[in-house]
């Protein structure tokens, strides 16, 4: 049995699907986890669900008076004030009153911050970039977002919004319309819905053969174009060629920001491995500054699944106790 240490924290990944909450001790072991579908109808629905499920997750680990906090990784969340603003990917209007609302419900400290952010602070402490001072993590799922450390410090801005790079515009996507109001967002392209936008033109315009036309358009996922990808079908294998070669101009223009030493890919979409990360590399080359190409590695996330984001959500209460 994995030894313990305490203080436990909370740790909430707050996703465009799915949320998931852990408890996690002092060195980054998660003892359990639960989750439950982000959608509900009103915010308050879903502060309720999150309270019930904690407190019964407390008392079945009989550590009701060993919780010191919660952290919550969220999109476009306000790090000083624990609100979210404008959030493009949940389904309820902003501003959101997150941290308040989940602190009223379960009177524990609750801090809050980016999603992103907080994948960012799982992986320097516990993943791929433990040790390093410069790296660049990007998430990959619903949407596309960033967690930037530079020096050793997560860059966070004025209110914690600095880093929002799934929504800086590229001419590959100028043709697509972004959630946020704006056209051409790395997001249309590299998130799992813009591997779908991308997958329903190629087989609109294409007469290449591939498994994916057997599938009905309304149960095609970015899950099911990777394991087409995976099985050699050529369309699907092309629709990731395209992504990766968007990421890889995408980090060219990062890299001259903040000269990380790497970028990491971490979500869903970035399950894909090598499908994104040999054509990201390629394009990279390609397109960066010499002072960068080949001193920029690109790594997918050194934890599993969710765990960066939660366990960087779990570490806040830490740093700011």
């Amino acid at each position: 049995m994995t030894p313990l240490y305490p203080p436990f924290t909370i740790g909430v990944d707050l996703g465009g699907t799915n949320t998931v909450f852990a408890i996690v001790d002092s060195v980054g072991h998660i003892l359990v986890r639960d989750s439950f579908p982000t959608a509900t109808a009103t915010i308050e629905e879903w502060a309720d669900t999150l309270a019930l499920k904690v407190t019964s997750m407390i008392k079945n680990a009989q550590l009701e008076d060993q919780i010191i906090g919660i952290g919550i990784g969220a999109p476009c969340a306000n790090a000083i004030t624990g609100s979210i603003e404008a959030a493009t990917d949940l389904p309820w209007p902003s501003p959101i009153p997150l941290g308040t609302m989940v602190q009223a419900r379960l009177k524990l400290p609750t801090t809050v911050t980016n999603d992103a952010n907080a994948a960012a602070i799982g992986e320097m402490m516990y993943g791929a970039a433990a040790g390093m001072k410069n790296f660049i993590v990007l998430t990959l799922g619903t949407g596309v977002g960033a967690g930037i450390v530079c020096d050793g410090h997560l860059l966070s801005g004025t209110r914690g919004f600095a880093g929002e790079l799934g929504h800086v515009t590229f001419p590959f996507a100028a043709d697509r319309p972004c959630g946020c109001g704006r056209t051409g967002c790395l997001q249309t392209v590299a998130s799992a819905k813009g591997i779908l936008t991308t997958t329903r033109h190629l087989l609109n315009v294409s007469s290449e053969p591939s498994t994916l036309r057997n599938i009905p358009d309304d149960r095609l996922t970015a899950k099911l174009v990777c394991e087409a990808a995976r099985q050699g079908d050529k369309l699907a294998k092309e629709v990731y060629d395209y992504t990766g070669h968007c990421l890889g101009k995408a980090a060219a223009e990062f890299a001259a920001f903040t000269d990380p030493e790497a970028i990491i890919l971490f979500g869903g979409v970035a399950n894909a491995g090598d499908l994104l990360l040999i054509p990201m590399m390629e394009s990279f080359r390609e397109n960066a500054l010499h002072l960068y190409r080949d001193r920029v590695r690109f790594l997918i996330s050194g934890l599993n699944g969710a765990d960066a984001a939660v366990l960087g959500a779990a570490s806040l209460p830490h740093l700011h106790s």
